[in-house]
């Protein structure tokens, strides 16, 4: 067990600086504690931020997902393609439309994104959306995709919870569908507790989605949207050691044996680095791993994510599909920790006691 002079690492640690807290108590000294002026203000400054023509906050991720497969126009009868291997809102947000979501596989445990060419061969009359996940912040093949459903009549929705500042051939994550979805959730990189912004250049979805908010209970107050704008400003400085550690990461884990690591190295620098993902080569052996990290060395990890094809509910919905690269990476992933202020040496630890753990028979 961690021992006293080990204290435990968590997963993922948020610290708010003076700013931040004074931010927050200006709007609380205030008195007007409702959607107003900072919420418009954090959402022209993220706009900025992605030199899209709008965004629209709400108060999460998954109601920015809702409203943007509405605005595309999907309803009852259609059919949108999204991943399974993602966290389950991305295809909830399909049945809140009426619709229904179609999995696809990703391409493989070196790069656990959407595959296009399976996306291509799921593609039928009522496919009216393609969600892509932009996984752990760094870019699916989001240009390929699009291209793909321009030639389709479909629309392209990105799940881009991850990557409020990722790149992809110089664009930004979430700019290059027709809309795109980012988490402002409390363990993402740009945090507020709660909350999500939905992006897109087109007008009539912006306002689509502007008129819906209310009506759906998906408003995001200025409390949050001052704390936003604070962060908003060393979102850069964040992503900057997020990247520093990830690059530390990848170099020390290439020399312990039973993993493997999704991406090249080069994607760490068009990524926002949210979380630190690893793929045992034997699957068979994660829980017991997992729970040797938490036990004996005070090392917490995560799963990012069991399959949705899988759920119960959408097997008694849907019946079984086959998907089986999403079936190994959902078996085989775990999450290290990962924060900015992680030190080198609790970096070190995570890495020995992963070696210790996989070194173990």
């Amino acid at each position: 067990m961690a021992t006293a002079a080990q204290e435990p690492i968590p997963l993922f640690d948020l610290r708010l600086t003076d700013d931040d807290l004074r931010a927050v108590e200006d709007v609380l000294r205030s008195g007007t504690l409702q959607m107003g002026a900072h919420a418009e203000a954090f959402e022209r400054a993220f706009a900025a931020h992605l030199g899209s023509a709008h965004v629209v906050a709400l108060s999460s991720c998954t109601a920015a997902l809702h409203l943007a497969f509405v605005a595309t126009g999907v309803g009852p009868g259609d059919e949108v393609i999204v991943p399974s291997y993602t966290f389950a809102a991305t295809a909830a947000a399909v049945l809140y439309c009426g619709a229904t979501p179609v999995f696809a596989d990703v391409i493989g445990p070196h790069d656990p994104s959407i595959d296009p060419a399976h996306v291509a061969a799921l593609i039928t009359p009522r496919t009216r959306a393609v969600a892509c996940v932009h996984f752990g912040g760094y870019a699916a093949p989001v240009h390929e995709l699009r291209a793909l459903c321009d030639r389709n009549g479909v629309a392209l929705v990105e799940d881009a919870a991850h990557a409020p500042a990722a790149t992809a051939g110089g664009a930004m994550l979430g700019t290059v569908g027709q809309a795109g979805c980012f988490s402002l959730f409390s363990n993402k990189v740009l945090s507020v507790g709660e909350g999500g912004l939905l992006c897109t250049d087109d007008a009539r979805i912006a306002e689509q989605a502007r008129r819906l908010r209310s009506r759906a209970g998906y408003r995001f107050d200025d409390m949050r949207a001052a704390l936003g704008l604070s962060r908003l400003r060393g979102l850069h400085d964040d992503i900057a050691q997020r990247r520093r550690l990830t690059r530390r990461y990848r170099e020390q884990l290439q020399a312990v044996d039973g993993l493997t690591l999704p991406y090249p190295d080069e994607a760490v620098d068009a990524s926002s680095c949210y979380v630190m993902p690893i793929m045992l080569t034997d699957p068979g052996r994660r829980d017991a791993v997992r729970a040797a990290l938490r036990s004996r060395h005070g090392v917490q990890t995560s799963l990012l994510y069991p399959a949705v094809h899988e759920f119960t509910a959408y097997l008694q919905r849907f019946g079984r599909i086959e998907l089986p690269r999403t079936e190994h990476c959902s078996r085989a992933e775990i999450t290290l920790p990962l924060f900015p202020h992680m030190t080198t040496a609790q970096q070190d630890r995570v890495v020995a006691a992963l070696a210790c753990e996989l070194g173990a028979p």
